[in-house]
């Protein structure tokens, strides 16, 4: 009967064997003891069910097989238990420090392995006898002693720890050590009545099912391990978007006087013309350092999924229009021609990300115009139409150096910069291209890059846009020249509050704001914001938002809690990543205007809220 209990012990911990190992676990001491128990036991159960086939096929009971097969299952029998014992120790170890565990841990095991070696020692040395009762073979002697003295000794020292460590430990990790004294127990007294029956290692099979259960289970442990891993990873994403995001905003700061002042003086109709020359160069790097900034935040931004597509109604032929102008602005210098061909048959409302896609044009063009020296630049669009889908077709070719076949899955990468030894005088961070990839798979596009080396490039982007309803209709915002607006005489006189905490960009905006004959007023704070309208009634209120104590968005809401206030406030401020202008536009702002202040931006602005006309 105790054979056909060990045999399928036998199976069963072969298959637990099997699915534990095939799925992996965690390499820690928990896991190592285990592995260890669960193989001792398979061998264990194999040396059993080898003895009951020789005592079955008739081999005696005092050959030297029969006596070795019984000294190794007490040999193994002890392993187990000892092993058992160092697991219970480990679990009731209650340092936190890994590292100091996990030398302790070593220094007990040598210790252990010392143990052992002794135990083997005697276990085949001392004397070994059989005795046989009803048909049942009955191993006896000192070398049987000596394993249950031993057994009783480690189960006693298990409890001791238990005892000794329950406060710092889940009860339930000591369940396996209850399965044991619990099988210890219905096994001698299950014997005491059915003396054929050893049930010894199906107790132990059950004992190692249990402690799968209890111990960290290979499966969860890897999960958590990896969302660990995962959480740590978004963390550090996000205090590198968060950094970036502070930085971006503080390197804005000051470049919006750079950029404020070299505006200024470059409107100055008195300036030598290598003032005016050097003026263009401030503007012109400030504008470098500009795009530097916005794509650094974009890739974190991308990195850390915070990137959003923000999807509106919007005018495509303003935003070519914009794009020609910038790229003109690029290779004026240049004997390079721009050859533009924009389909005319394209719908005049599209609905989409019009910021993203125009970044991913620009990035393009811009990416031509560096690496172009003379010949011509293509810029063409085209379309597709099916339905109220409007699939715009953007290719730029150029004249330029070419791209090696062997880069160009090079080109997209992250700071990655081609043939630098060549291209040591252009600028740029390797940037632009990488992010316009990963916008155009935001936007569920395509980019395909068709070039010769030595001869030129091609860029093609198709992005699906939706068609806007004819019912929608666009607000058409007037350019106005600086000097238009000075002649007008209901821009003359009209007064501005700039809101601000920053001095310096008080400064800037009030210069560039007397220019058009506006009566500048300002305050440093939400607080002597509120307390000025009150007494004071302002055309137009520029707004920073990141503010100390009350920022301009609380001002804001503050200032409308009053029902007679109508003036309209634009939202002036450094936080300029993507998504801003809806965001402000939905707190209930009436325009947004991001910092370095730009000139056509502030023109619009004016006109729109202070031009009568």
């Amino acid at each position: 009967m105790g054979a056909y209990f060990t045999i399928c012990s036998f199976i069963f911990i072969m298959i637990f064997i099997y699915f534990f190992f095939s799925k992996g676990s965690i390499i820690n001491t928990e896991t190592k003891i285990y592995k260890f128990l669960i193989i001792v036991t398979e061998i264990g159960l194999f040396f059993d069910i080898f003895a009951y086939a020789l005592f079955s096929l008739g081999c005696p009971v005092d050959s030297f097989l029969y006596f070795f097969v019984v000294k190794i299952e007490l040999t193994y029998f002890v392993a187990w238990i000892l092993a058992f014992t160092f697991y219970i120790y480990v679990i009731s170890y209650h340092k936190k420090e890994e590292n100091s565990k996990t030398k302790h841990f070593k220094k007990v095991f040598t210790k252990l392995k010392f143990v052992f070696i002794i135990l083997l020692f005697l276990i085949f040395t001392l004397p070994l006898d059989f005795i046989t009762k009803n048909n049942v073979v009955f191993p006896q002697g000192l070398s049987v002693n000596l394993t249950y003295i031993f057994a009783f000794i480690c189960i006693i020292m298990s409890i001791c720890f238990a005892i000794k460590n329950r406060r710092n430990i889940i009860l339930t990790k000591y369940s396996p050590l209850f399965a044991m004294i619990i099988s210890v127990i219905a096994m001698i007294l299950v014997q005491s009545l059915f003396p054929d029956l050893f049930l010894i290692n199906f107790c132990i099979s059950i004992v190692i099912v249990i402690l799968y259960f209890t111990i960290e289970n290979p499966d969860l442990k890897m999960i958590e391990a990896l969302n660990i891993a995962k959480n740590q990873a978004e963390r550090a994403n996000n205090a590198k978007t968060d950094f970036l995001s502070n930085m971006s905003h503080e390197i804005r700061t000051p470049l919006n006087a750079v950029t404020g002042f070299a505006q200024a003086l470059k409107d100055e109709r008195d300036l030598p013309d290598r003032v005016k020359e050097d003026v263009n160069d401030i503007l012109m790097a400030s504008e470098s350092l500009l795009e530097i900034v916005n794509g650094v935040l974009d890739i974190s931004k991308i990195e850390a999924n915070k990137l959003e597509i923000i999807n509106n109604n919007y005018n495509p032929y303003k935003i070519f229009n914009d794009l020609v102008t910038l790229t003109k602005s690029r290779i004026v210098e240049k004997p390079i021609e721009l050859i533009v061909n924009i389909d005319q048959t394209i719908p005049k409302i599209l609905y989409g990300d019009h910021t993203r896609v125009k970044q991913v044009i620009l990035n393009i063009l811009t990416n031509a115009a560096k690496y172009t020296k003379e010949g011509h630049i293509e810029f063409k669009v085209s379309s597709l139409i099916k339905g109220d889908i409007c699939r715009l077709i953007v290719s730029v070719e150029d004249t330029g150096i070419g791209i090696k076949r062997d880069k160009i899955d090079k080109l997209f990468n992250k700071f990655e910069r081609l043939d630098e030894d060549r291209n040591t005088t252009i600028e740029g961070t390797g940037l632009g291209l990488a992010i316009t990839k990963k916008l155009v798979q935001l936007m569920h596009g395509e980019l395909v890059v068709q070039s010769i080396y030595g001869k030129g490039s091609k860029f093609t982007v198709s992005i699906d846009q939706k068609v806007a309803p004819s019912t929608v209709k666009l607000e058409d915002t007037l350019e106005v020249r600086k000097e238009d607006l000075q002649k007008d005489k209901d821009v003359k006189g009209k007064s501005v509050l700039v809101v601000d905490d920053n001095k310096l960009n008080i400064k800037v905006a009030t210069r560039l704001l007397e220019d058009y004959g506006i009566e500048v007023d300002s305050c440093l704070s939400g607080f002597e914001c509120l307390e000025k309208i009150k007494t004071i009634k302002y055309d137009l209120i520029f707004m920073d938002d990141m503010m100390p104590k009350m920022s301009g968005t609380e001002t804001f809401h503050k200032m409308k809690e009053n029902p007679n206030f109508t003036t309209p406030v634009v939202a002036l401020t450094a936080n300029a990543i993507a998504g801003m202008e809806e965001k402000y536009l939905n707190e209930g702002f009436n325009s947004y205007l991001p910092k370095p202040i730009e000139r056509k931006a502030l023109d619009s602005i004016i006109n729109k809220y202070l031009n009568n006309e």
